[in-house]
């Protein structure tokens, strides 16, 4: 930027450069960029200076680095008017909730999170209601949260700001995380990551890839999801993304605990606790690492990231988290003396949304039974557990479940299903590309994959399906 030019029109270049750094380059560049600009906006054009601040703060906030993002939060405090604007007003009370939020202080963050999410009403900025979406999920109101997300995606794409859908679609995701809609999480995640590559958006393509890790580990699709996470992760490392970066990790540590490695998920989710400070998405991650610990015998680090847990969903209304709570609590329970948490998790997922979690806390459930030699009890909730993530196309959790059934005494039959049930999402998508002619370069460039992982998937298909030819596909899948 010209040193000689106006502050203000030197305030709306950095302002411009800053934010499309933030979408592709390096997030600590990014931050110092928009707070320059910040400051030579918020005397002239106060909405843009506030803008740039908050816009600053994701970029700590992408980064994982917390102590910038309260100093920005400090800063914006200092600025504050009492006649401001709706808008300004929702991003001042979005910069004190979250700086409390990384400042453990769960409480503290409700009031000014419960403004913003109240303000949301009287705003159209898709840009600026992605806060209230925020500020929604740490409230633990995933619904309000999707429909906050679903707003700023229509209101963006109704002003043709095509741009600005790749970032708005992360905020999307989060919600329909929480709420286990994972076949959801997918399609979204693909939609974001193509015009997020479309558009030379590479922070937020880092973002898209690293959900894909996670509805790949769901699956059980171990060969997507560290292709996914290792892309998300090279990404992350490039740009100084660190939620990119957890997300990915979290998602192998997932793979892992759906696979039976729960030392392996431990350690994985440890290291990324020990060296990275991205609060959210390390909440996000605590029930897999409290479960990986308890069944490692790590009971102390399980029972310390559970008190982290127990504050920040004790200032929620959310059935789905409180189960969670309980879940935790009733693994590390003395011997015996489980039941009565597994029982009260239950009661409040069957308040919640989320069945994929129910299925997990009834297959740990029936697993302690079993362990307790209370096979009959067992088996309610194995079998209750086995049909959801059947349903889901959960492959490594489904085997986890007719396991943990064989080992209570009852053998389970494989059920009756057409042969393209046995194919991962990936697997089935891919076979019906290829079915309707495309090549295997074609299939890598529009799913992101390389071609090398698109033929191993092509050969585990033709393995699972007994054929031997693309000819043999095209009829089957017909």
């Amino acid at each position: 930027t010209d040193p000689t030019a106006p502050d203000e029109l030197r305030g709306h270049v950095q302002l411009l450069h800053g934010s499309l750094e933030l979408l592709g380059g390096e997030t600590g560049s990014a931050r110092e960029e928009l707070l320059s600009a910040a400051a030579g906006l918020i005397g002239s054009h106060r909405m843009l200076g506030v803008r740039a601040l908050v816009r600053a703060a994701d970029a700590s906030y992408r980064a994982g680095d917390n102590r910038a993002f309260i100093a920005i939060a400090r800063q914006a405090a200092a600025l504050r008017r009492p006649d401001e604007a709706v808008p300004a007003q929702l991003m001042f009370e979005y910069l004190d909730g979250m700086a409390s939020t990384f400042s453990g202080l769960h409480q503290e963050a409700a009031g000014p999170l419960r403004r913003v999410v109240e303000l949301a009403g009287s705003v159209r900025d898709p840009a600026v209601l992605v806060w209230a979406c925020v500020a929604s999920m740490l409230l633990g109101e995933d619904a309000t949260a999707h429909r906050l997300s679903a707003r700023a995606v229509e209101a963006a794409r109704v002003r043709g700001a095509a741009s600005a859908l790749p970032q708005l679609l992360e905020y999307t995701i989060y919600s329909e995380f929480w709420m286990g809609r994972y076949a959801s999480v997918a399609t979204t995640a693909a939609e974001g990551l193509r015009l997020a590559q479309e558009t030379g958006q590479l922070n937020t393509a880092a973002q898209h890839l690293a959900w894909l890790a996670i509805t790949a580990a769901v699956e059980g699709d171990q060969e997507t999801c560290r292709v996914r996470a290792d892309a998300a992760t090279d990404l992350a490392d490039a740009h100084d993304l660190g939620i990119a970066g957890a997300i990915g990790n979290w998602a192998l540590a997932y793979l892992d605990l759906a696979a039976g490695r729960p030392a392996d998920a431990a350690n994985r989710l440890r290291a990324e606790r020990r060296n990275s400070s991205h609060v959210v998405i390390r909440v996000m991650a605590t029930p897999h690492f409290i479960e990986a610990c308890a069944r490692t015998g790590d009971h102390e680090q399980a029972a310390a990231a559970l008190r982290v847990l127990e504050r920040w969903v004790g200032s929620t209304r959310s059935p789905d988290l409180r189960a969670l709570v309980a879940r935790c609590r009733a693994l590390l329970a003395a011997p015996g003396e489980a039941e009565e948490s597994f029982r009260e998790a239950i009661e409040l997922h069957g308040q919640g949304v989320c069945e994929f979690e129910t299925a997990r806390t009834q297959l740990l459930y029936g697993s302690t039974l079993r362990r307790e030699r209370r096979p009959g009890a067992a088996r309610t909730h194995l079998h209750t557990a086995l049909e959801t993530f059947e349903r889901y196309g959960a492959r490594l959790w489904t085997e986890q479940a007719r396991t943990e059934l064989r080992a209570s005494g009852e053998p389970v039959r494989a059920t009756g299903a057409p042969a393209t049930r046995q194919l991962t999402a990936q697997q089935l998508q891919i076979a019906r590309m290829v079915a309707e002619g495309a090549t295997n370069k074609e299939v890598a460039e529009q799913l992101f994959l390389s071609r090398r992982t698109v033929e191993h998937h092509l050969r585990n298909i033709f393995s699972r399906l007994g054929i031997r030819s693309r000819v043999e596909l095209v009829r089957l899948m017909s």
